[in-house]
């Protein structure tokens, strides 16, 4: 069984062997976290000159050199590679991630499906990585950026209740979320969804 965790990566050290386009795929989710991110390639394809705030190291992995960091993936075509940093991040306690290779993984990468800072997770604890696709590409369509206008109604109505001394635990939330309020804020009708979530939480 896998452990689920988010990382905060911002400002972390953070490496990608490999040039391909799964490497490029990676930094820049790493880049979008804000990890202070290190490709490694003795070749890189293009697009990874498109991804702003990656350092690139056009040369082979050196020795070693995984132990500078706090997280590296692998996305290689050469297993010799992947195993050398996941046996050197091991050996410096750097959690490594190969891509397709779970052998040498100590950490495992779920598909997601990202909308600003809202996260959906999917993982099949490798059994069946297309199945995990197949739910990502599912919910893709559902969350929608009504979703992401929803969570700054109840991000906003949280901090005035903390603002003005009141605890929100206990209240309920819950109950707001299955009063219609999703569908009013699709309808751009976010005056009306706020007086909603306040009369639920009265």
């Amino acid at each position: 069984m896998l452990y689920p965790v988010n990382l905060v990566l911002a400002g972390r050290r953070c490496l990608v062997v490999g040039g391909g386009p799964v490497a490029v795929q990676k930094a820049a989710e790493l880049v979008v976290c804000g990890a202070d991110v290190h490709v490694v390639a003795p070749a890189m394809c293009p697009e990874m000159n498109d991804i702003d705030g990656v350092i690139r190291h056009i040369r082979p992995y050196e020795a070693g050199e995984v132990a500078d960091f706090r997280l590296a993936i692998t996305a290689t075509d050469d297993p010799k590679v992947n195993r050398q940093v996941f046996e050197e991040g091991e050996a410096a306690g750097v959690w490594v991630n190969s891509a397709d290779d779970p052998a040498n993984c100590a950490f495992t990468l779920p598909s997601r499906v990202r909308q600003g800072p809202i996260l959906l997770t999917f993982a099949t604890g490798g059994h069946s990585p297309a199945m995990a696709t197949w739910f990502r590409r599912r919910f893709s369509a559902e969350i929608g950026p009504e979703y992401l206008a929803l969570m700054e109604v109840l991000s906003e109505e949280r901090t005035r209740l903390q603002e003005a001394g009141i605890s929100t635990e206990g209240l309920d939330w819950q109950g707001a979320l299955d009063s219609g309020m999703l569908e009013l804020v699709r309808e751009g009708r976010l005056a009306e969804a706020k007086e909603r979530l306040q009369a639920c939480l009265s």
